[in-house]
This record gives C-alpha cells, structure tokens and sequence, in this order.
C-alpha cells in the first residue's frame, strides 16, 4: 500500500472555529492523543499563523510559543508545526516558535504570489525545519499557472507543495486536475488541503491522493474556518478504505475527537448559509465572521456581500473590503427603495 501523510489542523485551522481560544492544556492534551493515535505532524497556532493574534483577526489565549511548547513537551513521535504568512507573521515570531520546539513550517501565500515566499523557505531549511508550502485559494489558477508558481517554491526549497482549497470552492475533478499537474512537473511531494463549504473536502481529499498527493489535511471533528476541513477521523477511515496506509490507529483518533474535542465545541462545525455561499462565491473561508458583522451593520444580506466579494476578486489580507462592499450594497438598496 502506498503510505499518505495525514496532518492534523485541529489546534491550528481548528482555532478558528475556537475564536482562537483554545488552551494551552487543552493544546498539550490533544496533542498527547494524537501522537498516541499515530498522527506524525500536527499544526498549532493561531488560526490566520503565526502573528495572526490581533485585534484585525482576533486575539488568541496564548502565544503561538507557548502553543508550540505546550504541544512538543506533550508528544514522543510526532512533529509540530506552525503556519507562516508572509506579512501576518515575522522571521522573529518563527525563531520564538523555533525555540518551542517546531519541527516544521508550512509558509503560505495567495496562489499567485509564490515569491513572497522565498525568504522565509530559505531562512526555515537553513535552520532545519521541513518546508511545506501552501498555495492557497488555488481554484483561481488553473493548473497550467498553478505549476509555474509551484515551480518557484520547489526552487527556493520547499519539500512538499500544497494545493489548498482555502474556499471550499473545487470539486472532485478540478482538485485532482491541479495536484496531477504539479505532480507531474515536480519532484518534491505534493499536498493537500480540504474546505467543506461545498460538502467535498472528503471526496476532494481521496481525488487528490488518487492524482498523486501524499500529504493531505484534516482536523478533528472537521474543525476550521468556514464549513471546517475535512475530518481527521472521518479522512483515515476512508483514506485506509481506499488502500492507502496511514500509520493512524482508528479507534484512538475517533477516542480524541469523541472525548476531548466535542465538549469543547461552542457549536456543530456545519454547513450553514455562510459557509455555502462563501464555497459558492469562492471567497476566503476566514471571510465569514467579517462578513456577517458588516451586514449586520449595513442592515445588507450577508449571502450578497460574500457574492460580490468572490466577484471582485478579494483574497485574504482584504477584509477591509468587505465594509466598503457592505456600506456600497446598503446604499444600492436605498437608492432603489428611496
């Protein structure tokens, strides 16, 4: 059986179902449950990266060191990692987590700007780390474009190359379209990563091992921004189904999910109106919260306001757009109803 890396989000991506509120205790015992289940690369942090925790994206609990401290003192085998975004976090803010105890980065940046990754990769490989790369909202390039800039990040450095449906907004068929033209034009491995907005990070998650990917993304209970991720203990089940090998025992990860995450949960991670129509719209999974606020400002219909967005083109780093679309669909309708 071919063998697929399956990593964990839930104390990353998760923290944005969490408010960014997770514990540090809370971090140390997930983390302790997912090493015991097999899971060998885990990511913890703030849910926008490293840096994220601002009154712009939202405060967290914690530091991102302290995270990172609390998950690798509670784990034997598994590696840590932290999300990098070039401009939300620092080479600084990287040392500090570093020092932690991370094994691991995972730089990201929109899928047409695989440039502003080349000081971090180069400054992580030179101090040791595994580099995986994120291109995200990649259902804005086709693959032809989302290969030249993979090609870019293979070059600075980067050891795995992710596809990342920031979204939600691929389908089965345009998923595996882009990991089989990375793939095929790269030699380093290719990745993964899984929105549900659209109900397909599950099926879009197998199209892309099935295309060649050997890394792919989860989080317990489907935890992350949006409709979630895929889920972890749902994503081994039919990963192994499908005749890959994991490494992850079933019945520890479902233990994790089922006794530590659920009576955490503020709410079920589903698929509401939002997360629909930003998968719909194809704008940034993160958008919702902002959008909703500014709607409810505006007295305007958050399914518009996140339409419009995905019209404009917005990606993340944005939000500031969102009240300008708000205040400018409010005084549409005023216009037509005055």
């Amino acid at each position: 059986m071919s063998a697929v890396t399956i990593v964990d989000t839930s104390m990353r991506d998760g923290m944005n179902s969490m408010s960014h509120r997770f514990t540090t205790a809370q971090v140390a015992e997930i983390a302790a449950g997912l090493d015991a289940a097999g899971v060998r690369l885990l990511e913890v942090g703030h849910g926008d990266g490293i840096g994220g925790s601002s009154i712009q994206f939202g405060f967290a609990t914690a530091r991102d060191a302290e995270y990172v401290a609390a998950a690798a003192g509670a784990v034997e085998r598994t590696k840590v990692a932290v999300l990098y975004v070039p401009g939300v976090g620092t080479l600084r803010e990287l040392d500090q987590t570093i020092a932690a105890g991370i094994g691991a980065v995972r730089i990201a940046t929109h899928c047409t700007e695989a440039d502003c990754a080349q000081q971090a990769i180069v400054y992580a490989r030179e101090r040791g780390l595994q580099v995986l790369s994120f291109l995200m909202m990649s259902h804005k390039l086709e693959p032809e474009q989302l290969v030249e800039q993979a090609a870019l990040l293979e070059g600075y450095g980067s050891q795995v190359i992710y596809v990342v449906d920031s979204a939600g907004a691929l389908l089965p068929d345009g998923a595996a379209a882009r990991v089989g033209a990375l793939r095929e034009a790269l030699s380093c491995e290719v990745g993964f990563h899984a929105h549900n907005n659209l109900g397909c990070a599950i099926g879009n998650s197998l199209a892309a091992l099935g295309a060649g990917a050997t890394y792919v993304d989860g989080s317990l209970r489907g935890l992350g921004a949006g409709a979630g991720n895929a889920q972890t203990e749902v994503l081994a089940a039919a990963v192994e189904r499908a005749g890959y090998e994991t490494g992850i025992d079933l019945w520890k990860v479902l233990d994790v999910a089922e006794d530590v995450i659920t009576p955490l949960l503020p709410r079920p991670q589903i698929i509401d109106e939002i997360a629909l129509t930003i998968g719909y719209a194809g704008v940034y999974s993160t958008f919702a919260l902002f959008a909703e606020r500014a709607a409810e400002k505006y007295g305007v219909d958050v399914r518009d306001v996140l339409v419009e967005l995905g019209r404009r083109g917005a990606i993340g780093g944005q939000e500031d757009m969102i009240i300008d679309v708000a205040e400018e669909l409010s005084r549409r309708g005023s216009a037509v109803t005055g």
